[in-house]
């Protein structure tokens, strides 16, 4: 076993075992509170310039599964869990969790008391934080300088793909891919979507190209208001009165394209036992989540009100638009992995796409 630790901003110093890859990784440290669906985790785009933490003990017991991975590759800097299986237990598995990592190049810590540090996090708020092997030497000097930044031009795809559905093709849909998860473009599909994905720098003028339906914005990584260009690009497409529908940072994007502004959470809502209550009929939804930036209630514009908020701290979990026909969600109806409460979602964005046929 090689020793390696965790240095975090403050200070503090957390010592475990190496595994995944070797080497040495800097990113935010934030933590999911999901029991399972650790390869969706590692795969989604939205952790992008992260060192992820789990707080669910035992990690990797159902090994590497390629069927659900959401994206191409993993986009985090780094993977930190108290225990790791090195004997996986699946009729799906295909490989381990270990050599998977190593494989990606992704950093691996094993052996610390995650509990300890997620209650730093939840106290002290996100910060940097550094791994480093035994013998490396504990620097401090690239921790507080350490920021993400082009996170969505590092995750959006770099040409368009269009999935069709098997039967009739009832809508024709574009999927502005920000970092993208792949079960949005399937849960689409489904419904007997036809979904061109594209490029999250796609102008209007190729949109109206595609002469699509509806317009669904997707999930992604970073913060929000770094990605002017697009902004003004959905600001566009609103005119155009695209139904449209957003989902994490397409929920941010949208609101603020219409002047609504966004804030940096304490240390954000990753997990999939979010609590989101419906505002027009306090209804309470297990969610999906992953995102630490927020829109801010109060900034929505008049007309937009919010749809949904978090049960535990009130912040805004989803909008609707009663000038245009859009409406967004902050949590992950496409939920992998997470409860498919909120999966009716995107019949509601089918009806708005039929009725404005």
């Amino acid at each position: 076993m090689q020793k390696a630790y965790l240095i975090l901003e403050n200070g503090t110093i957390f010592d475990g075992y190496s595994f995944g890859a070797a080497g040495e990784a800097v990113g935010e440290i934030v933590f999911t509170t999901a029991m399972t669906g650790y390869l969706e985790t590692l795969t989604d785009p939205s952790y992008y310039g992260q060192i992820v933490v789990q707080t669910f003990p035992l990690i990797g017991n159902y090994g590497v599964i390629p069927a659900d991975f959401e994206s191409r590759r993993p986009f985090v800097r780094a993977y930190i869990v108290r225990d790791w299986c090195q004997e996986p237990s699946n009729f799906r598995c295909e490989g381990d969790l270990d050599t998977f990592l190593k494989q990606n190049g992704i950093v691996g810590l094993y052996g610390i008391d995650t509990r300890a540090l997620t209650k730093i996090v939840r106290e002290s708020g996100v910060m940097n934080g550094k791994i480093v092997s035994e013998g490396s030497g504990l620097s401090f000097a690239d921790l507080k300088s350490y920021t993400i930044t082009d996170a969505v031009k590092n995750t959006t795809c770099d040409k368009e793909e269009t999935f069709s559905p098997d039967g009739e093709v009832k809508r024709k849909v574009v999927l502005f891919d920000l970092g993208a998860k792949r079960n949005i473009c399937r849960e689409l599909v489904k419904r007997g979507c036809e979904v061109t994905v594209v490029p999250a720098y796609t102008k209007l003028e190729r949109v109206k190209e595609l002469a699509p339906d509806g317009i669904m914005l997707s999930n992604g990584p970073g913060d929000p208001t770094e990605n002017t260009e697009i902004i003004a690009e959905i600001g566009k497409l609103c005119e155009e009165k695209y139904p449209m529908f957003g989902i994490c940072l397409g929920h941010q994007l949208l609101a603020l394209s219409q002047g609504a502004k966004t804030e940096k959470l304490k240390y954000g809502h990753r997990g999939a036992n979010q609590p989101a209550t419906e505002t027009a009929t306090g209804r309470v939804y297990i969610t999906s989540q992953n995102h630490g930036y927020a829109v801010i209630n109060d900034s929505l514009p008049e007309g937009a009100c919010a749809s949904f908020v978090n049960a535990n701290d009130g912040t805004c979990e989803g909008v609707n638009y009663d000038y245009m026909p859009a409406f967004s969600v902050q949590f992950h109806p496409e939920a992998c992995g997470g409860p498919l409460d909120t999966g009716f979602l995107f019949d509601r964005f089918t009806d708005l796409i039929d009725s404005h046929k």
